[in-house]
């Protein structure tokens, strides 16, 4: 590991209980920044509730006003997502009905992309949908460095990962498979400054506005490494941190998309490292059917947002 990476861990690593709640709230009044959390979901009703509840009961009431809008933006779902979260308390909008002059593409980044231009806080919060057991401690947490020192612009959460094996049982850190074994590599050899990231890949992130809006987004899997890496690049690596909030319980991919996932990833390193166009952007995984293996190809995600200040109704949008 590079020194600077030592140094930074030493610097710019946290734990959530570092900055109690009332820090957070005078913080926050005394900056006059305004905080936004956004869930982006599909198909998440049996999860999404919960998450809105504690969000809503912990940090947006008169005694801790750390949250000032609480944004669900559903991406298609087929389920109660929207009638859930709603009924919970979030603000939910629907992606299709953001931006409709451009059609939305499938993918989680787009989503993140679309939910800039209907979010107004000074500091942008992502939590996913599909958490299970969530403690607010993941947002107050993230958004706690950005609130209490300036020079900090991006910051990712960082938690264990168990994953749930065919018995039921935890297996501790075993979780984030793709991470460890494409992301992970992928940042050391070519990214070093970020070899300290330890989740670099989590869904749970904060950034200030004034950021994420000068930044391009992958529209599917590789929005995460490509906004880490961007991020580094843009505002360097002094102003990312990250901060410890517990262990993340969520709904694990099966093999097959955590391939797709990998490939995506990949594509978004290499669109970063060259600029250049892949021979063949697309995957072909094999599944057993009545005859033997049967392929499947699916293409892989390539296509990238630009950064949203360039976009006219966002811009009228900031200057209203």
């Amino acid at each position: 590991m590079l020194e600077e990476v030592e140094r930074w861990l030493a610097r710019r690593s946290w734990s959530a209980a570092d900055r109690p709640l009332e820090r957070l709230v005078e913080a926050k009044r005394q900056s006059g920044q305004t905080v936004s959390v956004v869930l982006p979901a599909l198909d998440e009703e049996a999860t999404v509730g919960a998450i809105v509840a504690a969000i809503r009961a912990e940090l947006m009431t008169g005694e801790v006003p750390l949250v000032d809008e609480l944004v669900v933006l559903d991406s298609g779902s087929t389920d109660r997502t929207s009638e859930v979260a709603a009924a919970a308390g979030a603000r939910v909008v629907h992606r299709d009905s953001v931006l409709p002059r451009i059609p939305a593409l499938p993918g989680k980044g787009e989503v993140l992309w679309r939910s800039l231009l209907v979010t107004s806080g000074d500091i942008v919060c992502f939590v996913d949908a599909d958490l299970r057991e969530f403690s607010a401690g993941f947002v107050s947490g993230i958004v706690g460095p950005l609130l209490t020192d300036p020079e900090v612009q991006f910051v990712k959460a960082m938690y264990d990962r168990p994953l749930e094996t065919a018995e039921g049982r935890s297996a501790a850190g075993q979780g984030g498979r793709v991470t460890e074994l494409v992301a992970r590599p992928l940042l050391n050899l070519h990214w070093p400054q970020l070899a300290g990231f330890v989740q670099p890949l989590g869904g749970e992130y904060a950034a200030r506005r004034s950021l994420l809006e000068r930044l391009p987004f992958p529209v599917g899997y590789g929005v995460e490494l490509g906004l880490l890496v961007d991020a580094l690049h843009t505002v360097g690596l002094d102003a990312l941190a990250q901060v410890d909030v517990g262990v993340r319980k969520h709904r694990h991919q099966g093999g097959q998309a955590l391939g797709r996932m990998a490939a995506a990833i990949y594509r978004t390193a290499q669109l970063r490292l060259a600029r250049g166009h892949l021979v063949r952007p697309r995957l072909t995984q094999f599944e057993r059917g009545e005859d033997g293996f049967v392929p499947r190809t699916t293409p892989v995600d390539t296509e990238e947002r630009p950064p949203m200040a360039g976009i006219p109704e966002y811009a009228e949008r900031r200057a209203a």
